[in-house]
């Protein structure tokens, strides 16, 4: 989660699309947003950052739209930081909320069997790479993704006898202490940190597949040499796509080569799911792009249909847990895993998954163009509907001869605002937080994307405007074109099936 502290926390203009009149009415509403945000920052911890940098107060949504206390509306491509995988209210979750609450049902059990949890662990398996949905046990812990990963953590170093836990730079894998520790802004390191490979800021300044097998063996040096000083570990964790350290995909390539480099060597490997499962990369679980098996994921956030929910799934000759050895009170969560159910469900049967493939790789392409069009927008990448926009600084002369341009966090904030002038809510990330970062619903239509794309585009026109001077409104307009022309066509079965549900 990125921190964007020089982002006012005051309320936004009035987005173009809204086109309210000041009534009456509206000077009310808007009194009332005010009040509201003042006395948040009067009582709320200083650790508070999306309010920071979003100060809306939402109180209707649905779908892809949020609608503010002050009438204003957007189009929310945060989604819970990728929670929403069906967005707002969408009517099968709220369906299978009611209808826990009119049974009856029991809404916390601690973990003990109900037809509830029967029904979401049966859904579960089945959305689960076979490798390890046919031997796999299920953990339920403490409600949030961090839980999970301690949970992982501490599984694998009860199953192995031993401490050490391999992560990589630029990972987030939660906020608390163990977690922490395995993430890429970790102080106190106590984990062997080794190289994410990526192509646009490759660590060692080849990119592609030559950067990939450098990380490779680079990770095989480690665990090989013993004056490493890295001891045979408990554990491997990754990310298949890297959010909040850029949008940052794996090859798959690489991928295969760490499940054959752990497997090798009887190291557990750990896929963090949190954000990219649920069919947000294209595939059900994003490990599947590669084919691998992992021995243990770690899932939560769309897991729950919008509600707290978190679980680690693992290879059954692992679990060694003794009772009690790792719980949490809300771990019985009812509607949490009806709504869960209904949303893996929801996903499996409409094909949204592949539907998130399709779109996700034309919206790539388009903001691609932006690189063209603006100097601004140093690099555009991405998997399925989990899309990242790195803005850098054309004006300060590269790192390295050819390399990319320094990141520019301010222009990143600046295109924030921009958005959300214009009705758009959108992420930050990355390193140095300068990467803009799409997660929309996977039920997003395509006229949706096209909206998006469009107020994306003329942000970081606006931006870039303000940052060369005014000799790019030519560029801004063929950009903003360009943009236009995403989701126009194509219309699909899934689509059409979205806009009915949500």
């Amino acid at each position: 989660m990125a921190v964007t502290e020089s982002a006012p926390e005051t309320a936004p203009a009035m987005p173009e699309a809204a086109g309210a009149r000041a009534t009456q009415e509206d000077v009310g509403a808007r009194a009332a947003h005010e009040g509201i945000l003042r006395r948040q920052a009067a009582r709320e911890s200083a650790a508070r950052t999306y309010a920071r940098a979003l100060p809306i107060v939402p109180v209707r949504a649905r779908g892809l739209t949020i609608e503010g206390a002050d009438g204003n509306r957007y189009l929310d491509c945060l989604s819970g930081a990728g929670t929403l995988a069906l967005g707002h209210n969408h009517p099968v979750v709220l369906e299978a909320i009611r209808k826990v609450l009119d049974s009856g049902a029991p809404l916390q059990v601690l973990d003990l069997a109900t037809p509830v949890k029967d029904a979401f662990t049966t859904e579960l398996f089945r959305t689960l790479p076979p490798g390890l949905a046919d031997h796999a046990r299920v953990q339920f812990c403490g409600p949030a993704g961090t839980d999970a990963v301690e949970a992982a953590l501490k599984l694998v170093r009860a199953a192995t006898g031993r401490s050490g836990i391999l992560a990589f730079a630029g990972a987030y894998h939660g906020m608390t202490a163990g977690a922490l520790a395995a993430s890429g802004g970790a102080s106190d390191v106590r984990v062997a940190r080794l190289p994410y490979p990526q192509d646009y800021r490759c660590p060692f300044g080849v990119g592609g597949e030559p950067g990939a097998e450098l990380a490779a063996r680079w990770t095989e040096s480690i665990l090989d040499d013993t004056k490493s000083g890295v001891p045979s570990p408990a554990g491997m964790i990754l990310e298949p796509v890297q959010g909040e350290g850029g949008v940052i995909p794996a090859r798959d390539d690489w991928m295969r080569r760490m499940r054959e480099i752990t497997s090798a060597r009887s190291i557990p490997l750990i896929a963090d799911e949190v954000q990219t499962g649920v069919g947000r990369t294209g595939v059900f679980w994003a490990v599947e792009h590669s084919g691998i098996t992992p021995d243990v994921m770690v899932l939560s956030k769309a897991i729950g249909g919008s509600l707290p929910l978190a679980v680690v799934v693992y290879r059954e000759d692992l679990d060694v847990w003794e009772p009690g050895a790792h719980a949490g009170t809300f771990r019985g969560n009812q509607l949490a895993m009806a709504a869960g159910a209904a949303t893996l469900a929801y996903v499996r049967e409409n094909g949204l998954a592949e539907r998130a493939a399709a779109l996700g790789t034309r919206m790539i392409a388009q903001l691609q163009s932006l690189a063209d069009d603006f100097g601004c927008v140093g690099d555009v990448r991405g998997r399925g509907l989990m899309i990242g926009v790195e803005l850098v600084d054309p004006e300060k002369p590269p790192s390295s001869p050819g390399g990319p341009h320094p990141a520019a966090p301010e222009l990143a904030v600046a295109v924030q605002r921009e958005c959300l002038r214009r009705g758009l809510i959108v992420e930050l990330g990355g390193r140095n937080s300068s990467v803009v970062r799409l997660l929309p619903p996977l039920t997003i239509s395509d006229e949706q994307a096209s909206a998006v794309l469009n107020r994306l585009a003329d942000a970081v026109a606006e931006v870039a405007k303000s940052h060369t001077g005014p000799g790019t409104e030519s560029t801004r307009r063929t950009a903003t074109g360009r943009a236009q022309e995403v989701g126009h066509a194509q219309g699909t079965e899934h689509t059409r099936r979205a806009e009915r549900s949500g």
